[in-house]
């Protein structure tokens, strides 16, 4: 089985909330999605009713494994620190630096028996990120691979001073909840491919202010984005 995790915007799409399965697990409750063989988790649960901080991540993908999911395309709303993914624009995750604290992080805290060191020197499943960018491009875009995702805490935006700090460390693009999902997802051995979409310009680097995508060209983008996903994983 395949499985797609959305967030802002995405979990907007009916995919994600018509016929909704809950379920309860060790770690907590869970509400998703099947249709045709492929699992539609929205991380904020339908109706974006949990801020990034308090996402039962653990339950999520502890979830997935238990229905036996092997590849997920996880797509992220993003602002921009740089232009390699500008507002409007889409691309791959190719690693993250995680400045995220008080998350139930890993399965691995002493409870599960033995302690294990999850290596991730490559984050994101090359396989799985190469079919969709191979997809992206039958379908005409042209989409960077490369790009560095930089995982703050949140609910509240960063400051401008945070976001030049993440620029000169080498952050692309600027989220809440990635890096948490990313490790737990590579602890239970599912592929992940994590595609991030961005919204906005991050603070202090848009003269207005903060100024995000209008509703509509958002719905736009996530139609192309869910479709892309859904490309990719037929192939596996």
């Amino acid at each position: 089985m395949k499985a797609i995790i959305g967030g802002t915007g995405i979990d907007r799409d009916g995919r994600f909330y018509e016929n909704t399965v809950s379920k309860v697990n060790r770690y907590g409750e869970v509400i998703y999605s099947i249709k045709d063989d492929i699992v539609y988790l929205p991380r904020h649960r339908p109706g974006h009713s949990l801020p990034p901080h308090r996402i039962n991540y653990r339950a999520n993908i502890a979830e997935l494994r238990s229905l036996g999911v092997t590849d997920v395309i996880s797509i992220y709303a993003v602002g921009s620190i740089t232009k390699l993914i500008a507002p409007t624009r889409f691309g791959l995750i190719k690693d993250f630096i995680d400045f995220a604290f008080g998350r139930e992080n890993t399965f691995y805290d002493g409870t599960e028996g033995a302690v294990r060191h999850v290596p991730m020197v490559d984050a994101f499943d090359r396989e799985l990120s190469a079919a969709f960018m191979a997809v992206s491009m039958m379908r005409g875009y042209s989409i960077p691979s490369n790009a560095v995702y930089v995982t703050t805490n949140g609910p509240r935006f960063e400051t401008a001073a945070e976001i030049e700090a993440f620029r000169r460390i080498g952050g692309d693009v600027v989220g809440m909840t990635l890096g948490t999902e990313a490790a737990l997802l590579r602890e239970a051995g599912i592929r992940n491919a994590a595609v991030a979409y961005s919204i906005n310009w991050a603070a202090g680097l848009d003269a207005e202010g903060m100024a995000f995508m209008e509703g509509e060209s958002i719905m736009k983008l996530v139609d192309i984005l869910i479709s892309m996903a859904e490309d990719t994983l037929s192939r596996f």
